[in-house]
């Protein structure tokens, strides 16, 4: 006899689910026990349940499957929900496992009972109460077909299913993942029509769009048709660097974006939103398209969106056609030693990563690195995708434990760092080959820059109360340090490219507060 939790622990891995980002807690601890029995799951602790579910977003996008996070009760999931926002986002698959009290125990109202499906629903693809100790294998196979299909998909594990112990049935094997949904034919002739016809046309892409075979695909069409080629404004991973098809992303800010996609007559989303501001304001619309420019959603997450570049290449004669960057090189020389800058320390980086490197960016104070990265070693660029901060130390973790043979860097603002620094202690338990660069201006420079577009040039006492974080001044060195990293703060461009260059040399996590003041 085995319980419900060994069934549950059992059904994963039978589907190649073989990480845990776990923060239990009591009504857990059955389903604890269980992956005790199974030393094939790499078990992971995270300190913080944003930390479990930013990792399991980082290691979703690098490896295509998804992890299992373990979240106790409805509190541990919402501590995680900003990730999982910032995960949907990015399309990444993902199996919640939530603990709930059992049966019996619910109607008591505990303190810590709570409304877990309605708490779950807004993030997830897919929620289901586990009902039956003889339904766990289906209910685990229909979340991981609905996390490969659709994202997240959320497991509610009352405490008695993972207790109640029955006899072993027909074991899981490994099966194939979903269909891919099928392409509307006539929209897809359409857009292929109207690419021969020469319109002003352009290309937005996220998702497996982005990875370098599809993006040679829209490299080669856009040469063909004269289209334009886009990245969406934010996106869950790139494949990028040299030998790869360089791709601008669409900026969320109304002037740049809107000048961007001027004059077209038609948008073809393939993995993409439409593009928009990232948020409203009083005197202009939302919508970056302009006026009569036709949008059309060619294809969405569940879609075969490298299947659909190269069903476009063939149909436009473009398979044949030899690409050409239409970027020249980028420059990455560096100046003389001087006062730290976040371009300096764009250039540094760009100019040094190594070679399949993993870039995890979420450091508005870094925006300039992008520019510069697509004539560096080729390497992956995944970056913050919901807007929900605190994601970019979990996301360097999860992506770590994919990718264990790749060195990951970390662009991490400061203001966001402390929202998961928690990440930083994962990061050394479990030995993770990350360099994570502080971007420490001091402040929430987002915030700033919002106030600047609403009017207010210079800030007073309140609003730099609420937008600033120097006094008292963080010490992210002793913050390190503290949870188990090794730090070291510098202030020139000369340090700086001295302690980059000796942790690219080393193996395990170090943090770099490069100091910005």
């Amino acid at each position: 006899m085995k319980t419900g939790a060994d069934h549950l622990c059992d059904a994963l891995l039978a589907l190649g689910v073989d990480t845990c980002f776990a923060n239990p807690g009591t009504s857990e601890m059955h389903f604890v026990a269980a992956l005790d029995r199974r030393l094939d799951m790499r078990c992971v602790l995270g300190l913080f349940e944003g930390v479990v579910t930013g990792a399991a977003d980082g290691y979703g996008r690098m490896t295509d499957r998804p992890a299992a996070t373990l979240l106790h009760l409805g509190p541990g999931l919402a501590n995680g929900l900003a990730n999982l926002h910032n995960a949907r986002r990015a399309g990444t698959p993902i199996i919640n496992i939530v603990g709930e009290h059992s049966t019996t125990h619910l109607p008591l109202d505990a303190p810590l009972t709570s409304d877990i499906e309605t708490l779950a629903r807004p993030m997830s693809a897919f929620v289901r109460r586990i009902g039956s100790a003889a339904s766990i294998e289906q209910d685990v196979t229909d979340a991981w077909d609905a996390s490969l299909a659709n994202g997240i998909a959320t497991l509610i594990l009352p405490a008695d299913m993972a207790w109640s112990e029955r006899s072993a049935g027909a074991p899981l094997t490994r099966r194939s993942p979903p269909p891919r949904r099928e392409v509307d034919p006539d929209k897809l002739k359409a857009v292929v029509d109207r690419l021969r016809s020469g319109c002003r046309a352009a290309l937005i892409l996220s998702g497996q769009a982005l990875r370098a075979d599809a993006l040679a695909d829209a490299g080669r069409i856009c040469a063909k048709t004269g289209a334009r080629l886009f990245a969406q404004g934010v996106n869950g991973r790139i494949e990028r660097g040299r030998g790869r098809t360089p791709i601008e992303k669409i900026s969320f800010v109304w002037e740049p974006g809107r000048a961007a996609l001027a004059d077209l007559d038609m948008i073809v989303l393939i993995g993409a939103k439409e593009p928009v501001t990232f948020f409203g304001y009083p005197t202009q619309s939302g919508r970056l398209a302009p006026e009569g420019c036709s949008v059309i959603e060619l294809g969405g997450l569940g879609h075969d969106l490298k299947g659909i570049l190269a069903h476009l290449a063939e149909s436009v004669g473009a398979k044949s056609v030899a690409q050409t960057s239409r970027l020249g090189a980028a420059e990455v020389s560096l100046a003389a030693d001087g006062p730290l800058t976040a371009e300096m320390i764009n250039r540094v980086v760009a100019a040094k990563l190594p070679e399949n490197a993993i870039v995890c960016d979420e450091a508005i104070t870094s925006a300039g690195f992008y520019e510069l990265s697509y004539n560096a070693p080729a390497h992956d660029y995944l970056q913050i995708t919901g807007g929900a901060i605190g994601i970019g130390m979990p996301m360097a973790a999860g992506a770590a434990i994919a990718c264990p043979g790749r060195k990951v860097v970390s662009l991490q603002a400061d203001g966001s760092g402390l929202y998961t620094l928690q990440g930083l202690w994962t990061q050394a338990r479990e030995k993770l080959d990350i360099v994570t660069i502080i971007f420490a201006n001091r402040g929430y420079a987002i915030l700033h820059g919002e106030m600047r577009k609403v009017g207010v040039a210079n800030p007073g006492q309140n609003a730099r109360r609420m937008l600033d974080i120097e006094d008292p001044e963080i010490d992210w060195v002793k913050l390190a340090g503290g949870m188990g990293v090794a730090a070291e703060r510098v202030t020139t461009v000369q340090r700086f490219t001295e302690v980059f260059d000796t942790a690219l040399r080393q193996r395990g996590p170090f943090v770099i507060e490069a100091s910005l003041l």
